[in-house]
């Protein structure tokens, strides 16, 4: 017969009851630690927002295949290019043609066009500033002697409006006449010519947008008409790619 009292007994039954509340209580803890997390929260298994950000176009060299952002308007733009594609100043686009050596056979631009000349072969002296609405850039490119235009379509980028046309030399017109034996486009400057025609034969898609007060100019262009339709079909492409993105 036990010696033991009641009250030693519960003291007993107690400390047998503390390991077993032990354990339970570990594995509640653990099977806690594997449970899913709560659906709201974000998962490290996935990118964030932040994570996605558009990567800004480099100033020069080679570039990776991908989406870009540039902001050299008031308004930034994406553009996304495939393999083989360089940067120059981070205000064009260009790519070789692997069937001939010459640099830049295509490439996408947009760097400032404020003047255009009267006339693009006698162009010095003759650079004329124009007028910051997106209309004034085509009429004063469709007036310039020398080049011909086609009629402008109009075009919906993004969220603004804008127009779209071709444009190259017009009939036999001797390039080695020209002032300093080229074809002056347009300019960013009032002295000096920063896009011309090295040749007779090359030719651009000018997309011209309203940015609500500043103009935005864009163009693809190809530095012969031989270059490799793959190439100028890829150009395109870059060039529709152009979606400008709005705070807004």
């Amino acid at each position: 017969m036990s010696s033991m009292t009641p009250l030693e007994k519960a003291a007993q039954r107690s400390r047998h009851l503390l390991p077993l509340v032990a354990i339970a209580l570990i594995g509640c803890l653990a099977g806690c630690e594997y449970e899913p997390d709560d659906a709201s929260l974000p998962s490290a298994s996935f990118p964030t927002t932040e994570a996605s950000t558009v990567l800004p176009l480099p100033d020069a060299g080679d570039i990776d295949a991908g989406t870009y952002l540039v902001t050299s308007y008031t308004e930034p733009f994406e553009i996304t290019v495939p393999d083989g594609w360089l940067t120059t100043d981070g205000d064009a686009l260009s790519k070789e043609d692997p069937d001939d050596a010459d640099e830049g056979a295509v490439y996408v631009a947009w760097w400032p066009a404020d003047y255009v000349p009267t006339d693009s072969c006698a162009w010095q002296g003759a650079l004329v500033e124009v007028d910051p609405s997106a209309e004034a850039f085509v009429d004063a490119m469709r007036a310039q002697t020398s080049t011909a235009s086609t009629p402008p379509v109009e075009v919906v980028v993004g969220d603004h409006s804008g127009f779209e046309f071709d444009h190259s030399i017009e009939g036999d017109v001797d390039i080695t006449a020209c002032d300093r034996g080229k074809f002056c486009i347009h300019s960013g400057f009032s002295n000096e010519c920063s896009r011309w025609y090295s040749t007779q034969n090359e030719r651009e898609t000018y997309r011209v947008v309203d940015l609500n007060g500043q103009r935005a100019v864009i163009w693809v262009a190809q530095s012969d008409e031989s270059i490799n339709p793959e190439l100028t079909t890829e150009a395109r492409a870059v060039f529709d790619s152009i979606e400008f993105k709005s705070d807004k």
